[in-house]
Order: structure tokens, then C-alpha cells, then sequence
């Protein structure tokens, strides 16, 4: 992933609250050193990491203001090819103008990086609850931790895209969240399964995640994406399939109590937005089976 060296980067689509802890009560996760790999036990029993986020709001609200320096270090896309925050601004910057020229009437999401704990319109949440969409404020909320974790703990190649992959797949989420998709699912209850509305849901946003790849160029924000950032991101889809988590976190697999879906579905939906580069191909809801 090479990034245009003289795109500019707007990082008011980025906050930065890491070192501060925005949610002193109500913490719905925590505790007992479970940290980042509490979130791929939570998807191995089949829990959604929204319903984590869950408890009481204390005087910062919601998205908290960035105290770093983010916005004098990330200014183009050169920042980006030799920074990691810069990284992650410019992955934004890049999704967000995709689903612009995709969405009419677009409306801009905000990613906030912490540590430890925040605070969001959803309620308090730790680290691990992962990586995170919450559709009452419109935030995406990340740890840069867990890709750490993820290439250590659950055998993920790693690498820079598998940032993206994470980063595309939430904004995914954002996309859902504006059409509508994500309250037919939760109105409907079907939430466990390998061909639930649970799974249907995450398996959309992975391939809304690829249709971005796809276009990644076009935005203007990066020059290549390459075979080898596609197998990153294919990696990382495939550590988080259900089944690998349950593999790694019990020895045993219940597809019963699948939420994300397989690795080979995850993987499946994700070179499906890929190779069409196609939202409209995204549509997990109009086949029989994922």
C-alpha cells in the first residue's frame, strides 16, 4: 500500500484521545487483564462487540477532542507512508471519499484512536472490545493494539493493510447504518447462525471493505494497492472468522453461534467487493446462502 505522496490529509475525519481514559464508570468490559483478545473471545461466544459497549457516560459525552499532534505530523500522503497515525488518517481520508462518490447525501463517520478506554454515544468501552462501530454518534473507534494481537495471538500476517481491511470493514458498518440495513437486523432478532442477519451484516461490511479496495486508487489518496496487500487483508479476515476464534479460544465449533461468519465466508465476501468493486455485488441479504 503506497500512498500519492502529495494527497493532503484532513485529519478532522481523526481523533486522538490516546493516553487519556474517557470512561472512568460504567465500563461494560474490563478488568482481569483481558485487554484486546477479550474481544475474539467475545466473537467466539458469539457476542456482538456493539452490545459491549454498553454503561454509563461521564462528563466528556461522547467523542472525545484530540490533545496530540496528529494534525501537525499527518499533512500529506508522504506522513502517511512513514507514519502509522498518518496511516490510519489516510485509509480514512481514502474510504470516506469512496463512499461519498457511492452514497447519495453521504454523511461523514469520525474515527477516534484510544487506549485503554473511552467514552462514545454508545456508552463506555475498553479495549477490548476491539475495534468498533457505534451508530449513535457515527464513530469508529480503534486500538491500535489489536493489530498486535491479532498477528501474535491469532496468527494474522499483519502488515499495513490489515489496517485497512479493519478500518474499511467498520466504515462498512457506517454505510449500513445510513441505509437503514443494520435496524432491519436488530429488529428482526436474527443475531446467531452462519446464515443469520448477524452474519449477513458482517459479511457486507467485509465486502463493502474489498468494493473500497477495489477503488482505493481512484480516491486519489493512494498510487498502488498490491497483491501482497490483498493477502493481508485476506489474512486478517480470515483470523477473525468465527470458527478460527472458536478453534483458538474453546478446541471446538459451533456454527450455531456464529455472528461474523467463517474465515472462508469472510474471506469469500471480501474478494467478492474486490473483484466487482461494486457495492450493489455487496447485497449478503438476496442469496440463499453466504
Amino acid at each position: 500500500m503506497d500512498f500519492n505522496d502529495r494527497a493532503r490529509l484532513d485529519t478532522s475525519q481523526v481523533s486522538d484521545v490516546r493516553g487519556r481514559r474517557g470512561g472512568g464508570k460504567g465500563l461494560a468490559v474490563g478488568g482481569g487483564g483481558l485487554g484486546i483478545v477479550g474481544l475474539l473471545i467475545a466473537l467466539a461466544l458469539g457476542i456482538n462487540p456493539a452490545d459491549l459497549a454498553g454503561g454509563g457516560q461521564d462528563s466528556l459525552g461522547g467523542a472525545s477532542q484530540s490533545t496530540s499532534d496528529i494534525d501537525q505530523r499527518c499533512q500529506t500522503g508522504a506522513d502517511a507512508d512513514r507514519d502509522e497515525d498518518c496511516r490510519v488518517v489516510g485509509i480514512v481520508n481514502s474510504v470516506q471519499t469512496f463512499w461519498q462518490g457511492e452514497v447519495q447525501g453521504y454523511q461523514p463517520a469520525t474515527t477516534q484512536l484510544f487506549s485503554d478506554a473511552t467514552t462514545t454515544g454508545c456508552g463506555s468501552a475498553t479495549s477490548a472490545v476491539g475495534p468498533f462501530y457505534c451508530p449513535a454518534d457515527s464513530g469508529i473507534y480503534l486500538d491500535l493494539g489489536f493489530f498486535e494481537v491479532l498477528r501474535t495471538q491469532y496468527g494474522a500476517s499483519g502488515g499495513e493493510f490489515a489496517q485497512a481491511y479493519v478500518i474499511a470493514h467498520e466504515y462498512g458498518h457506517h454505510i449500513q447504518n445510513l441505509t437503514g440495513q443494520s435496524a432491519k437486523v436488530q429488529e428482526s432478532g436474527d443475531r446467531e447462525g452462519p446464515q443469520s442477519g448477524s452474519v449477513r451484516l458482517e459479511l457486507q461490511a467485509d465486502c463493502y471493505g474489498g468494493a473500497w479496495a477495489a477503488n482505493a486508487v481512484e480516491t486519489g489518496f493512494l498510487t498502488a494497492v498490491t497483491d501482497a496487500d490483498i493477502a493481508e487483508g485476506l489474512s486478517a479476515a480470515s483470523a477473525v472468522g468465527d470458527d478460527r476464534i472458536q478453534e483458538r479460544s474453546s478446541g471446538r465449533v459451533d456454527p450455531e453461534s456464529w455472528t461474523h461468519g467463517s474465515a472462508e465466508q469472510r474471506k469469500k465476501w471480501f474478494r467478492t467487493g474486490l473483484s466487482s468493486g461494486d457495492p450493489a455485488k455487496c447485497d449478503t441479504f438476496a442469496v440463499d446462502r453466504v
